[in-house]
């Protein structure tokens, strides 16, 4: 077995493996692509392959957390094709990344894992901190579709000002249950790594505009004909207004029109209103992840 440093032409690999592990997950080989070779300089990102005979069998990649204030922060995900695990392949993942992390300045490092990977993560130092509910739902039944308010607008992100769906976009990731506040998004950085990522349907996600200004939004990320909800956010002079619910009706309608036949999302234990709206979209339990955090050596 051999462990390397991901590059750019493994994407479409390593979004197979994702697949098969996580089938709840939705991202296409081009948004893998962007994530093995768009990064922000300050994240010090280190995307690893681990290959047998030419064949990638598992992923595992860490970095600084640089979009929050909290210095020290960072992220390790690592993940093992099941018809490999049990073979130390991911303690190797995690053992390298955990040595770039302290190199790098790391402090804390944030991972989520399957239940079953619990005692694994255990051996390695991590502790539990919170839950992540992950559901999905089939396209051919939705609710009826609520309502547009007077004087809100449905325009598809195409539409819209990149620079107003910044700002909707870090306004409402202040209020997302996490262990570290993002609070620290510069705008270039959100505009290569998000607003540009191949992952993001521009076409099917939907803002709720109140003249120039985003009021609400949902972020649809496709892969083939499924769909992944990337953010939806209502910033909060016009939370109470069911507009959350209405710009994820219409999403999920529109991406049915275009042959998206399932659409899955994540939300944190704690965040009580988007899972009621996900419950009424019709969405359904498929799995949860434990969040988890590891204080490193310096």
């Amino acid at each position: 077995m051999v462990v390397r440093q991901a590059v750019g032409d493994d994407a479409e690999a390593v979004a197979a493996v994702r697949r098969v592990v996580y089938p709840y997950k939705a991202m296409s080989a081009a948004a893998t692509r962007h994530i093995i070779t768009v990064q922000s300089p300050g994240q010090r990102y280190l995307p690893l392959v681990a290959e047998r005979d030419g064949e990638i069998i598992a992923w595992g990649s860490a970095g600084l957390t640089v979009w929050t204030s909290e210095p020290g922060e960072s992220e390790l995900t690592v993940f093992v094709h099941p018809d490999h695990r049990k073979q130390g392949i991911g303690s190797q993942l995690a053992e390298r990344l955990h040595q770039h992390l302290t190199e790098v300045g790391a402090v804390r490092v944030r991972s989520f894992v399957h239940p079953d990977g619990l005692e694994f993560a255990r051996n390695l130092g991590y502790d539990g901190t919170r839950q992540m509910h992950f559901a999905g739902v089939e396209l051919t039944s939705l609710p009826e579709q609520p309502e547009t308010p007077d004087g809100i607008e449905l325009r598809s992100f195409d539409e819209v000002d990149p620079r107003a769906a910044y700002t909707a976009d870090t306004i409402t990731a202040l209020d997302e249950p996490t262990d570290a506040p993002m609070d620290s998004i510069e705008y270039d950085r959100w505009l290569e790594e998000i607003w540009n990522s191949p992952s993001m349907d521009k076409s099917l996600s939907v803002a709720a505009m109140a003249g120039d200004e985003v009021a609400a939004f949902t972020i649809v990320e496709t892969d083939g004909d499924r769909m992944w909800s990337g953010m939806t956010g209502t910033i909060p002079a016009y939370r109470g207004r069911g507009l959350a619910k209405l710009v994820k009706s219409v999403a999920l309608r529109r991406a049915a029109a275009s042959g998206i036949t399932s659409a899955y999302t994540s939300n944190d234990d704690a965040n009580g209103p988007m899972l009621a709206i996900n419950n009424w979209l019709g969405y359904r339990r498929v799995q949860t992840e434990l969040g988890l955090l590891r204080m490193l050596d310096n």
